[in-house]
């Protein structure tokens, strides 16, 4: 990620040496010998029923992942006149302090500033709602540095001429996109969720998981505009919170989020299986990336075609051949980036019809935009991208342009920086109003058009139920002590067996 805001960010570019792995060994010497029969053992013949029904008890237990929904507090929306960027409110520690972080499918590790960061970090933030603090790992019973001994660090210095002695405490260093950086230690402690007992009921539960300490910020992540406490990335590197989940057997390998667009924001976040509403179109994602690619392979502006860089169109293996054009689904991307070439043709055909309009220079210089009083739905054309595997993506006039005041709107299509190449950067604006699910087992991308307000249903795997998760918005609860809770829902989908591991 990058930060946020007025000035919105590359999105989830960084440059980190990062790659983790957790595996579990079990050891068994000697020979065990044990009687087995079947459980239909005796019986002449056992239904097709109760077999099926047999099946999936075993089945559910052997995925250990999915039988709880948790509940995690989030916030934000995705407009660039104000936040720009959405964030969780979770629990570290023991005892627990809030902190609220924002989330980011564009980046992997997870960090949280610490007391040790000093002046260089900030305390106060214009986020409403949100309290800046910073972690203390002398005030946690369970918070244990992570040194380079550590299995954790052993991988992610495996590529490297790390000099680090195993009894050395792990360090990291990101560089963002724009020179910005973020750099501390690695320490490991309990973090806390809300676990799913029914429609809208939770009850605590937590889970060890890795993050960073940060002791050092630089650049605009000290913002005190939109900073937060630290930042949560959903990356595919093992290194993320996710994958360390996933490796203890704790969740499924698979998230999906639901952004709000409207002036309140919010909207859901889920780790698990979506189950409703069902996605309407996928497509798979390009093997051996750091980031979300998928092949791009037209773009449409109403009817007319844009032409692509290299013409657009990648062979079926996915080769790196200079002609390949793909699109990365960046949740800590405000806009939309695209190549200045794409650019251009996309906005001159929005404006096509209304060749009078006259397009100024926003007055911080950031933006394009334009004097309209009509309905921006019913005067300019949908954006169509169009992906492998025939799955389309629209986005609407109201999500690709934002007004920064009554009657002014402005573009939200934005110029790559240089030395992107031919990616395309599809941020918050483009991906709201949508189930965008990141099934990572499956390796696909799936999405279809959702009133991000209302509800989804998830798998509860123990009890076979569907549970609908609701809307959540944090602005609101915070002047209402009667709700109490969230912005947005954040679900992690989790088994008794492993439940009973936290």
């Amino acid at each position: 990620m990058e930060p946020r805001g007025l000035r919105d960010k590359l999105g989830g570019l960084v440059v980190l040496v990062v790659l983790v792995s957790t595996s579990l060994v079990v050891n068994v010497s000697g020979n065990l010998v044990f009687p087995v029969s079947h459980k239909f053992n005796g019986r002449r013949r056992a239904s097709l029923s109760e077999l099926k029904a047999h099946d999936d008890r075993r089945h559910a237990r052997f995925l250990a992942a999915t039988e709880n929904a948790i509940d995690v507090v989030l916030g934000g929306n995705g407009h660039p006149s104000e936040y720009g960027l959405y964030y969780a409110k979770l629990g570290i520690g023991n005892p627990s302090h809030d902190y609220y972080v924002h989330v980011d499918t564009g980046s992997d590790i997870f960090w949280v500033s610490c007391v040790e960061c000093g002046n260089d970090c900030p305390t106060n933030t214009e986020i409403k709602g949100v309290s800046i603090t910073l972690y203390d790992r002398k005030s946690s019973s369970t918070s244990k540095v992570v040194t380079c001994g550590d299995n954790f660090c052993n991988v992610l210095n495996k590529d490297s001429q790390s000099n680090c002695t195993a009894d050395e405490t792990c360090k990291y260093r990101i560089a963002y996109g724009d020179g910005e950086t973020d750099s501390g230690y690695y320490v490991r402690d309990d973090v806390q969720f809300q676990k799913a007992t029914g429609d809208l009921q939770t009850s605590s539960t937590s889970g060890s998981v890795v993050f960073g300490c940060t002791t050092k910020k630089t650049g605009g992540l000290n913002n005190s505009a939109t900073v937060t406490s630290g930042l949560i990335g959903f990356g595919q590197a093992n290194s993320s919170m996710l994958s360390q989940l996933v490796a203890a057997g704790k969740v499924r390998n698979k998230f999906a989020h639901c952004l709000d667009s409207t002036r309140q924001g919010g909207g859901i976040w889920a780790i698990g299986e979506v189950v409703e509403p069902k996605l309407k179109n996928t497509t798979p994602l390009v093997p051996n990336q750091q980031h979300y690619n998928v092949v791009l392979e037209k773009i449409e502006v109403g009817s007319d075609d844009i032409k692509l860089p290299g013409g657009g169109v990648l062979d079926s293996l996915f080769s790196s051949s200079s002609n390949q054009v793909t699109a990365i689904f960046d949740s800590g991307t405000t806009l939309a980036y695209v190549p200045e070439e794409v650019q251009e043709q996309i906005v001159q055909k929005i404006f096509a019809k209304e060749p009078g309009l006259k397009l100024q220079t926003s007055e911080d210089s950031q933006y394009e935009c334009f004097d309209f009083s009509k309905n921006v739905d019913e005067t300019f054309p949908v954006v169509k991208f169009h992906f492998k595997n025939s799955a389309s993506l629209w986005v609407y006039p109201h999500d690709y342009m934002f007004t920064l005041k009554k009657d002014t709107w402005c573009i939200g299509w934005m110029k790559s920086r240089p030395g992107s190449k031919d990616s395309i950067l599809l941020g918050d604006m483009i991906l709201s109003n949508k189930v965008i699910v990141y099934d990572l087992e499956k390796q696909v991308i799936g999405w279809t058009d959702h009133n991000c307000s209302s509800s989804i249903k998830v798998k509860d795997d123990q009890s076979g139920s569907d549970y609908s998760i609701q809307y959540h918005n944090l602005a609101a609860s915070s002047s209402d002590d009667s709700s109490p809770r969230l912005l947005m829902s954040f679900l992690f989908l989790v088994t008794a067996a492993a439940a009973a591991m936290l």
